[in-house]
């Protein structure tokens, strides 16, 4: 049995067709086996692990190589700075979502609030803003059991627990008026080849897929929202990186004011916003 060097040059080679990152994958998934730091596998490289967990570490590299999601491997991914545990009932968190949460934060300045987050899977965009804006009143929901239960786990986990979270199919369960909705629905086309590529394929298709071109929930969504929103509040959406035009359109149409869209770190637009007009439609 080889050293921690020895597991990890394996691994990697194992995992060179299987990932674009195996080095990185085979790091975390070692570091979650021993419980120990990526730095701590750099110092001690010559450190031989226990039988029992070399062949925990290769159980795990054999199903990354199969395509499972590192996150949902080790049960847990970071997102804001926060660590949240995930599970195949939930859409993985990802940094491209953290364009949504730093645009509410710019957006709504320090004022106490009442904001919504519809489908909040793992809970990252609720805890996030919670972490950020302690004095909001927070409200989360999803459709599915397990998807509520997880967040219910990764709020209390990180002693969020002013954070409401309830299970309703997007409004149905949700009353009152807020002043900021934040959302990261389904809005990938079921026909999108993308589905059958890389970590997705072990994803909820719930949580990804959507009808009418991936566009049903969005457009539900912002139709919606307006019965919720304060005069003057904001909806804030998370997209697809080329539907920026038929979201601003579909804003646009319900009467929303000063609609734009921001870009993520990859330059694409992934967030559209605007504000509910001043009175109902």
């Amino acid at each position: 049995m080889g050293d921690v060097s020895d597991l990890l040059a394996t691994a990697t080679a194992r995992l060179a067709g299987a990932s674009d990152s195996p080095r990185l994958d085979a790091e975390i998934l070692l570091g979650h086996v021993l419980g120990r730091s990526r730095t701590w596998l750099f110092t001690w490289g010559d450190r031989i692990p226990r039988a029992e967990e070399a062949g925990a570490f290769q159980a795990l590299v054999a199903r990354r190589a199969a395509g499972e999601p590192v996150a949902y491997l080790t049960g847990a991914r970071e997102f804001w700075s926060l660590p949240l545990a995930v599970s195949p009932a939930t859409l993985i968190p990802r940094p491209d979502t953290e364009t949504l949460v730093a645009a509410a934060l710019e957006r709504t300045g320090r004022d106490a609030i009442r904001a919504l987050d519809l489908g909040t899977g793992t809970g990252a965009i609720a805890l996030a803003l919670a972490s950020e804006r302690p004095h909001w009143h927070l409200v989360a929901v999803d459709r599915e059991p397990a998807a509520v239960a997880l967040a219910i786990r990764n709020r209390d986990n990180l002693e969020l627990t002013r954070v409401e979270i309830l299970q309703s199919d997007w409004f149905a369960a949700v009353s009152g008026r807020f002043d900021l909705i934040v959302s990261n629905p389904p809005y990938i086309d079921s026909a999108d080849p993308h589905l059958q590529q890389g970590d997705v394929r072990h994803e909820p298709a719930s949580a990804l897929v959507a009808e009418d071109g991936g566009l049903a929930d969005l457009a539900h969504i912002i139709v919606t929202a307006v019965e919720y929103l304060v005069p003057g509040g904001l909806l804030m959406v998370e997209h697809g990186a080329d539907q920026g035009e038929a979201v601003r359109r579909l804003f646009t149409e319900q009467g929303y004011q000063a609609v734009e869209s921001r870009r993520d770190l990859a330059a694409l637009e992934r967030v559209t916003f605007g504000t509910a007009p001043a009175a109902d439609k």
